[in-house]
């Protein structure tokens, strides 16, 4: 369907990001409170409470299923739940990038990417039919009306919708082949891709967004970073994408156990933070424990003494100690994901060439992938094969493994060489069969070895007996990465490792794969991924493959050099920003970012000294009383005959465990201001 542009257009001819303006800063865009979800029986949202302010850029984490999308759905009113407040600010528009909508069957991506601006095209439509009657019949009353319309059309951006299309699609590499193609006719990553497109074309003021890095190759994912480090909307993201919320976020939520947990920073310092809140609350449950200890000991000591000496009081003020102790709030004792230990078994090399090219081409579909490619693969390498999405990456590998053949040249392997293959998507031959029954028929061995190995790997009870078919995408990945492991290879081959895991998932591949001692080859866009194992580069760009010996960061610091800045070519249409700009005001906005994050620390740290000092003078205090009302029991026990001086002493006894109730009751008051 065509739309025809009202007349009078006066199209801007802006650059840089279209972002929406005219917000009111440090209001509140999202509350919620005491916010309560079940599913069934099972309580999967307990009570979580938090605000997001205006132009904020949230991250939200947490492990699959603890609840995020549940969130997500919930904020975006498609989700019902049982209790709790969740209010929004009044004529905020709200758009979720959770799942591809349905469109027709017939429609373009060009007009899929279009519907992002009916309410333009309503106007337009409206505007064109008042001119047509203003040239006939003349009222002042319609020409208010149009210029009434003109105002909206263009405060809702209708003189540039169409320079806001190509400038979304460059950055998200849409190119204008994809944008004729039918939208049913794409993939499932290329219709993610344009319906993340469409949803930063309506200009929304809060953007929910759910991995929205899944499917960008890297040019595309770091043009989304800077958009939306310049939108200025509210942002929440799902993603396990660690440098994307580095570089994007500037606040962490993190869902466990149904309970949310907060960070003034990005994942960097949501990292550092969470390890010392864990030891903090590990030293305060410690002490917490011992205190009770104390507590209970001397409700018990007060009971015997009361039973020997026929006192009631002494019992009374048992009880109060006892009470007491029901009433301290327990610190919840830190838990630790219980680490998987499994190893790669060791392989190794007779030489130092494992695999090379000579002159290997190969097309597909009429197009050229690559031709002239003559590379070597040596031991010890952990090459990372970079590119653009449909460049010929996972092609490369597949004729590596020798599952596809080239159409020229010819690639020679080592004898000794014994490859092992993770794909992008992983399938088993059986989907019916358990995961206990794929893994004996992969290796042959009986069912305690396979429970001994499976264990390893986190899968026990119950979970053997899953079928694979049913597995999540990190079960499947951890099942596939366990039947690796058990073979002696020494070339480890890996498409897209980390894709849709979460983050503790891909902390393990990650432990798992950095012990392994042969060579890798593999494809990511996991940043984290990337520096952490690669010292040779690949970049496949217009059919040739440069090797680029170095580190990732060392890779993207040559791609600055060259490039004077990033630069992406497509559609014909240019789009630059200065690397030393950004990195200018990144370093600025982190200044201001660390600034007011140091003051907040200062403070909490000063309140916690000032708590630890006089929770220490109690416990000094309270020492030194037990050590007399020990010395005192022992006078007692030796004065037994003397009636005088055993009144005495059972005065001062008597004395101090009044103190010793008050001190162990303000103690445990303090414990818990930590």
């Amino acid at each position: 369907m065509t739309y025809r542009i009202p007349g009078h257009w006066n199209p801007s001819t802006s650059s840089g990001f279209f972002v929406p303006g005219g917000r009111g800063e440090n209001m509140i865009d999202i509350a919620v409170r005491e916010l309560n979800k079940y599913y069934g029986s099972n309580h999967v949202i307990k009570g979580i409470s938090f605000e997001i302010k205006n132009g904020e850029k949230v991250g939200l984490l947490g492990k699959n299923g603890s609840g995020k999308t549940t969130i997500f759905k919930i904020l975006a009113g498609i989700e019902e739940y049982e209790s709790g407040d969740v209010i929004e600010a009044s004529g905020k528009k709200i758009e979720v990038l959770e799942q591809i909508p349905v469109f027709e069957e017939k429609l373009s991506v060009e007009r899929v990417l279009q519907t992002a601006f009916e309410e333009i095209f309503d106007l337009a439509d409206e505007m064109n039919k008042l001119e047509n009657i203003i040239q006939t019949n003349y009222s002042p009353k319609l020409l208010t009306r149009y210029g009434q319309l003109q105002t909206r059309y263009e405060a809702l951006g209708g003189y540039e919708f169409d320079s806001r299309i190509d400038r979304i699609c460059n950055g998200m590499n849409i190119n204008i082949n994809m944008r004729n193609q039918l939208f049913s006719t794409l993939s499932g990553g290329e219709k993610t891709r344009v319906n993340l497109a469409r949803i930063l074309l309506k200009n929304a003021d809060i953007l929910l967004l759910d991995e929205p890095t899944n499917h960008l190759d890297l040019i595309s994912l770091q043009w989304l970073e800077r958009y939306l480090e310049s939108y200025t909307g509210t942002v929440v993201i799902i993603s396990h994408d660690r440098c994307f919320l580095d570089n994007v976020v500037s606040r962490i939520f993190e869902i466990e156990d149904g309970k949310a947990s907060f960070y003034e920073g990005n994942y960097s310092y949501y990292v550092v933070e969470k390890e010392k809140r864990f030891c903090l609350q590990a030293e305060r449950y410690e002490q917490q424990q011992r205190k009770i200890g104390q507590l209970e000991a001397a409700a018990k000591r007060m009971h015997e003494w009361a039973q020997n000496a026929d006192n009631p009081n002494m019992h009374r003020r048992a009880f109060s100690v006892e009470k007491r102790i029901e009433r301290i709030e327990r610190i919840d004792k830190p838990f630790v994901a219980k680490k998987l230990t499994a190893e790669f078994e060791d392989s190794s090399f007779s030489g130092n060439e494992i695999i090379t090219f000579k002159d290997v081409g190969k097309g597909c579909d009429n197009k050229k992938l690559f031709h002239e490619v003559n590379l070597k693969i040596l031991k010890n390498d952990r090459i990372a094969v970079l590119g653009d999405n449909g460049c010929g990456k996972s092609t490369l590998i597949k004729l590596l493994m020798g599952k596809e053949i080239p159409d020229e040249g010819e690639i020679l392997c080592s004898n000794s060489l014994k490859a092992a293959y993770m794909p992008q998507t992983i399938e088993f031959d059986n989907c019916e069969a358990s995961i206990m029954d794929t893994l004996r028929y992969f290796l042959e061995i009986n069912e305690e070895k396979a429970r001994n190995i499976l264990a390893k790997f986190n899968f026990r009870g119950k979970d053997v007996f899953k079928q694979v078919g049913m597995l999540s995408g990190g079960e499947k990945s951890r099942l596939k990465l366990c039947m690796l492991m058990q073979n002696d290879s020494n070339l480890l081959v890996l498409d897209e490792p980390t894709n849709h895991l979460d983050i503790s998932s891909r902390e393990w591949i990650e432990d798992a794969v950095f012990q392994y001692e042969g060579s890798i080859l593999f494809i990511s866009h996991d940043r984290y991924f990337l520096n952490k194992f690669s010292n040779r580069i690949w970049d496949m760009f217009g059919g040739k493959i440069t090797d680029f010996n170095g580190t990732f960061s060392d890779y993207c610091e040559w791609k600055e050099r060259i490039s004077v800045g990033y630069e992406v070519q497509k559609s014909g249409i240019s789009e630059k920003i200065s690397v030393k700009d950004a990195k200018e005001r990144n370093k600025e906005q982190n200044k201001e970012r660390d600034k007011e994050r140091g003051k907040k620390e200062a403070k909490v740290e000063a309140k916690v000294k000032v708590i630890k000092k006089e929770t220490k003078d109690l416990e000094n205090k309270i020492n030194q009383e037990e050590s007399r009302l020990k010395e005192i029991e022992i006078c007692m026990g030796n004065s037994t005959s003397d009636f005088e001086q055993l009144n005495l002493l059972y005065s001062e006894k008597i004395d101090i465990e009044r103190r010793l109730e008050a001190l162990y009751v303000e103690w445990a008051e303090n414990s818990n201001g930590l």
